[in-house]
């Protein structure tokens, strides 16, 4: 492993010839083991490190396992039932104290302020009030709650038994669900989108549509596939395509981007969705998703290997810009604003488009500063090697899809449990999103039985 360390630590981005195929690996410990430790030392953090009378994760926590403060983000309850699904399948965490967790979060869930059956950004673990994330957001945030969803449905499609306690999660989280009113999210007046946000004290004052390529490509699938509230696929096509204008189709690196902004911005735009959503072969008429992400992944590799901006610990080995903690506090990296911060979130949850790239980010991680990066529970959440700057907490926003997308690399279970889901299959079919027969097949390294 000397030489992992050696390269991410002192890199300076002179080495512009490197080859852009399949990176070198240290050969031990091998892929299965390591992702297995990997996966669950990040799931951790829902289970163990979740609140202990409702059961929901933390927005933050420290790599020491310190509580940092008393938020809870709803997205991050969504990836957090994503992991917990996964603690159930590999049989880290016996079923049953899953379904009791579970039950205790919609317990929990029951108790959120709703407003047009959607939840909040952030509230308190201690009495379970909202709390704004910006000023005037004292409402409902359509995002968070379309990430909660995506969580929720893999739960109700995971939890098939025939005991009372399964057959009460799915029947609760079916109430969630379709109380949710997709369609009063689409501001009247206005050109036809669906908006992040709606307050009943400040109403539309927010004012920010959902326009692609962003996170919220879920959050349209869902609404357009809700039992009571669906939208008009219109506001798909006229809202998140913009009438086409998402797309980019400029090369960058030498990768066509099929959509988005230029260089793809951060890579959590390509993973959150695609937690739940499977990608592989899924298009629509202007573009395949399952190329954007890998193009969009390819990109953010390739900047870090070149590394125009010559920051130290960048290259094959050292890559992954996304939104993060960072040395002066929460910031939003990408190839458009790379001031040296990485995000082990940002390479590892793109193991189901980049592979080879992500194992070595991996095996470096877990490498560098002599485990300086390892926590209580992972990855910490970001490091500055310029700075010799680790953050020193996680954030369930970037742990959760750790977990998911190997696990969706490894054996394909929550795109599967996603993708089955009633709301889903009619929501893509209304939004005249295919899915073609051919796509690359889940690795199962290291399967489990689902």
């Amino acid at each position: 492993m000397a030489d992992v360390i050696s390269f991410l630590e002192t890199y300076d981005g002179a080495d512009q010839t490197r080859s852009t195929a399949q990176p070198p690996k240290p050969q031990h410990p091998s892929l299965s083991s390591l992702l297995d430790t990997i996966q669950r030392q990040h799931a951790t953090y829902f289970w163990d490190g979740a609140d202990t009378t409702t059961g929901l994760p933390y927005d933050r926590r420290g790599t020491k396992g310190q509580i940092i403060s008393d938020l809870v983000s709803l997205g991050g309850v969504g990836f957090g039932l994503m992991s917990i699904i996964v603690l159930a399948d590999r049989g880290w965490v016996a079923r049953e104290h899953v379904v009791a967790r579970v039950s205790a979060i919609l317990d929990a869930l029951d108790q959120i302020p709703r407003h047009r059956g959607a939840f909040p950004h952030f509230v308190t673990a201690s009495d379970l009030k909202t709390v704004p994330l910006v000023p005037m957001d004292d409402g409902a945030d359509l995002i968070e709650t379309s990430l909660l969803v995506q969580g929720l449905l893999c739960a109700r499609e995971y939890f098939d038994g025939e005991a009372q306690a399964e057959a009460s999660i799915r029947q609760r989280i079916h109430q969630i669900v379709t109380a949710i009113q997709w369609s009063g999210f689409v501001r009247p007046g206005a050109r036809p989108s669906l908006f992040w946000h709606w307050s009943p004290q400040y109403e539309w004052s927010l004012n920010v549509p959902i326009t692609g390529w962003n996170e919220g490509l879920v959050a349209y699938v869902l609404a357009a596939g809700s039992q009571f509230h669906c939208i008009d696929p219109q506001v798909f096509h006229l809202g998140w395509k913009n009438a086409g204008a998402y797309r980019n189709g400029g090369s960058y690196y030498g990768y066509t981007l099929p959509a988005g902004s230029p260089y793809g911005g951060p890579l959590f735009l390509s993973q959150y969705s695609f937690c739940g959503l499977d990608p592989r072969g899924l298009f629509d008429e202007h573009i395949d998703y399952w190329e954007q992400a890998v193009a969009h992944s390819r990109i953010n590799y390739e900047h870090c290997r070149r590394n125009p901006k010559g920051h130290i610990g960048y290259g094959v080995y050292g890559w992954g810009l996304t939104a993060s903690d960072g040395p002066r506090g929460y910031l939003v990296s990408c190839p458009m604003n790379d001031v040296g911060v990485l995000a082990p979130t940002a390479a590892l949850s793109s193991f189901p488009f980049l592979p080879a790239q992500a194992e070595a980010a991996a095996r470096a991680f877990l490498s560098y500063g002599n485990g300086r990066l390892w926590g209580t529970f992972g990855f910490a959440d970001a490091f500055a090697p310029a700075e010799n700057w680790v953050s020193g907490c996680h954030l369930a926003i970037n742990q959760g899809p750790i977990v998911a997308m190997i696990e969706n690399y490894r054996t394909g279970l929550l795109w599967r449990l996603f993708m089955k889901a009633p709301e889903v299959r009619v929501g893509l079919a209304r939004l005249r999103i295919a899915k073609r027969q051919r796509s690359p097949a889940p690795q199962s390294v290291g399967g489990r039985r689902s």
